[in-house]
Protein backbone atom coordinates (compact mmCIF):
# COMPACT_ATOMS: atom_id res chain seq x y z
CA UNK A 1 0.00 0.00 0.00
CA UNK A 2 1.33 3.43 -0.92
CA UNK A 3 1.57 5.89 1.97
CA UNK A 4 -0.39 9.11 1.70
CA UNK A 5 1.23 12.48 2.18
CA UNK A 6 0.12 13.96 5.49
CA UNK A 7 -0.31 17.65 6.27
CA UNK A 8 2.92 19.10 7.60
CA UNK A 9 3.62 22.53 9.10
CA UNK A 10 6.88 22.53 7.14
CA UNK A 11 5.15 23.28 3.84
CA UNK A 12 6.94 25.04 1.05
CA UNK A 13 6.49 28.74 0.39
CA UNK A 14 6.35 29.04 -3.36
CA UNK A 15 7.80 30.35 -5.59
CA UNK A 16 10.73 30.85 -3.19
CA UNK A 17 10.88 27.16 -2.21
CA UNK A 18 11.61 27.79 1.44
CA UNK A 19 9.97 26.16 4.45
CA UNK A 20 7.08 28.17 5.83
CA UNK A 21 7.92 27.04 9.37
CA UNK A 22 11.69 27.44 9.68
CA UNK A 23 12.56 29.44 6.51
CA UNK A 24 15.15 26.86 5.45
CA UNK A 25 15.44 25.73 1.82
CA UNK A 26 12.64 23.25 1.19
CA UNK A 27 12.66 20.31 1.76
CA UNK A 28 13.99 21.24 5.20
CA UNK A 29 15.49 18.69 7.59
CA UNK A 30 12.16 18.08 9.34
CA UNK A 31 10.35 17.52 6.04
CA UNK A 32 13.03 15.08 4.90
CA UNK A 33 12.70 13.13 8.13
CA UNK A 34 8.92 13.05 7.84
CA UNK A 35 9.03 11.92 4.20
CA UNK A 36 11.58 9.19 5.00
CA UNK A 37 9.28 7.83 7.68
CA UNK A 38 6.20 7.96 5.46
CA UNK A 39 7.90 6.17 2.56
CA UNK A 40 10.30 3.89 4.42
CA UNK A 41 8.69 0.70 3.09
CA UNK A 42 8.31 1.86 -0.51
CA UNK A 43 10.44 4.87 -1.50
CA UNK A 44 9.66 4.76 -5.24
CA UNK A 45 6.59 7.03 -4.94
CA UNK A 46 8.77 9.44 -2.96
CA UNK A 47 11.28 9.59 -5.83
CA UNK A 48 8.51 10.30 -8.32
CA UNK A 49 6.91 12.95 -6.09
CA UNK A 50 10.20 14.75 -5.40
CA UNK A 51 11.25 14.59 -9.06
CA UNK A 52 8.08 16.45 -10.02
CA UNK A 53 8.66 19.03 -7.30
CA UNK A 54 12.27 19.43 -8.44
CA UNK A 55 11.02 20.32 -11.90
CA UNK A 56 8.53 22.83 -10.48
CA UNK A 57 11.15 24.39 -8.19
CA UNK A 58 13.63 24.72 -11.03
CA UNK A 59 11.02 26.48 -13.16
CA UNK A 60 9.93 28.79 -10.33
CA UNK A 61 13.42 29.73 -9.18
CA UNK A 62 14.77 30.35 -12.67
CA UNK A 63 11.69 32.41 -13.54
CA UNK A 64 12.13 34.54 -10.41
CA UNK A 65 15.76 35.33 -11.09
CA UNK A 66 17.83 33.38 -13.60
CA UNK A 67 21.06 35.04 -12.45
CA UNK A 68 20.88 33.82 -8.85
CA UNK A 69 18.92 30.58 -9.20
CA UNK A 70 20.65 27.49 -7.78
CA UNK A 71 22.63 25.32 -10.16
CA UNK A 72 20.79 22.21 -11.37
CA UNK A 73 23.16 19.87 -9.50
CA UNK A 74 22.48 21.77 -6.25
CA UNK A 75 18.72 21.46 -6.73
CA UNK A 76 19.09 17.76 -7.48
CA UNK A 77 21.06 17.28 -4.26
CA UNK A 78 18.50 19.30 -2.32
CA UNK A 79 15.46 17.41 -3.62
CA UNK A 80 16.76 13.90 -4.27
CA UNK A 81 20.32 13.58 -2.99
CA UNK A 82 19.20 12.79 0.56
CA UNK A 83 16.77 10.00 -0.36
CA UNK A 84 17.65 6.37 0.32
CA UNK A 85 19.32 4.69 -2.63
CA UNK A 86 18.00 1.49 -4.14
CA UNK A 87 20.52 -1.10 -5.28
CA UNK A 88 19.40 -4.04 -7.36
CA UNK A 89 21.41 -7.24 -7.37
CA UNK A 90 21.49 -9.36 -10.49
Amino acid sequence: MTPHLRPDPHRTVRPLWICGFDAQPWPCAQTRLSLRRQFQDNPVPLYVHLSGLLHEAMTDLYTLNPDTAPEPYALFARFLGWTPSRHHQT
